[in-house]
């Protein structure tokens, strides 16, 4: 991934930031690479953003259609525009709704969002930064029930979060008759306690997965995991 102003660039696709309260991060680009399904046919990304959550999963799941949501009208134009240059434009759309007024007949195999996290937090000053970052008291809970309505039967919600939303979203999802099936615990190094989650929920009673997942080795050197995990993105890898 290289950046030349608000253009990075993907190995398969071009990602413009223009206009985004909320650039690409670190979360985001972790959760696509590592959210997984066996044959997902419909996906949904709450929260694109620039879209480069939704292009990964494009690119990723070959043929599997990708619905885009987005609150902010500027980010959701630039998303739009992101996903019409690359050659992933025929399985991604874009839709500029906030989730809770997203309707859809649709039901999906994997579900997956970098959501704001700091409930109940002091807001931005920046408003639109406001509303990428954080959430109302009651987000986890539209954010659960909603998409346990979209949940195809095989379905899976994966989301990245702080420990302490995971834990919440955890006991939301346990209301909706979904249980936990991985939690991949992120760090910065060895020596660094985590600083996400990435928790996915499943119907029924799955077997849970747990591992932790180190960025990097030593200063400024990505683990092996790192750079296996995004090769198929990444320029320099």
């Amino acid at each position: 991934m290289r950046a030349g102003r608000n253009i990075f660039k993907f190995k398969q696709f071009e990602v413009d930031q223009t206009g985004c309260a909320m650039r690409i991060n670190t979360d985001g680009v972790l959760l696509a690479a590592s959210a997984t399904h066996k044959h997902p046919k419909k996906i949904l990304d709450i929260g694109t953003g620039t879209g480069v959550i939704a292009l990964m999963l494009a690119q990723r799941f070959n043929g599997a259609q990708v619905d885009a949501v987005e609150i902010d009208f500027q980010a959701a134009e630039t998303a739009n525009g992101n996903a019409a240059r690359s050659k992933f434009s025929d399985q991604i759309n874009v839709f500029n709704t906030a989730f809770e007024d997203f309707i859809t007949n649709e039901k999906y195999d994997l579900i997956v969002s970098n959501p704001p996290f700091f409930v109940n937090d002091l807001k931005n000053e920046e408003k639109r930064k406001g509303i990428a970052r954080h959430a109302a008291a009651d987000f986890f809970g539209m954010l659960i029930c909603k998409s346990a309505g979209l949940l195809s039967a095989s379905g899976k919600i994966c989301l990245v979060l702080p420990i302490k939303q995971a834990l919440e979203v955890e006991r939301l999802g346990a209301e909706f008759n979904l249980s936990v099936s991985e939690k991949i615990y992120l760090h910065s190094d060895k020596d660094k306690p985590v600083f996400r989650v990435i928790i996915c929920l499943e119907a029924g009673i799955p077997k849970l997965e747990e591992h932790h997942f180190y960025i990097y080795q030593s200063d400024k050197v990505h683990t092996e995991a790192y750079h296996a995990l995004l090769k198929d993105f990444f320029l320099a890898f």
